[in-house]
């Protein structure tokens, strides 16, 4: 029982049916998953625990747009846009 008690577990206070207060020991979530380019916190991905992430839709793990759960937004765009500007100018070399 000892091992439970530590602080890297949260302290909850739960109401059982027979009308007590306990404290039950959950694991703290993780934290908020940020952009791989500039460390911005990203949109749409929930903080949760893998074992109830695994239970998720892929729909519901990270948005559905290229690089969605890697990249935010606006960096998604930039890197779009410069991946667009290298292919044009390979086909203006050839």
């Amino acid at each position: 029982m000892t091992k439970d008690r530590s602080r890297s577990r949260r302290r909850v206070k739960v109401k059982t049916p027979g009308g007590r207060v306990v404290i039950r020991l959950e694991r703290r979530k993780p934290k908020q998953a940020r952009c791989a380019r500039c460390g911005k916190p990203l949109h749409g991905v929930p903080r949760e625990l893998p074992s109830k992430m695994k239970n998720l839709p892929k729909t519901k793990k990270r948005p559905e747009r290229p690089y969605g759960g890697y990249l935010c937004s606006e960096c998604m765009r930039e890197v779009i846009k410069q991946m667009a500007v290298e292919k044009f100018s390979k086909d203006l070399e050839k």
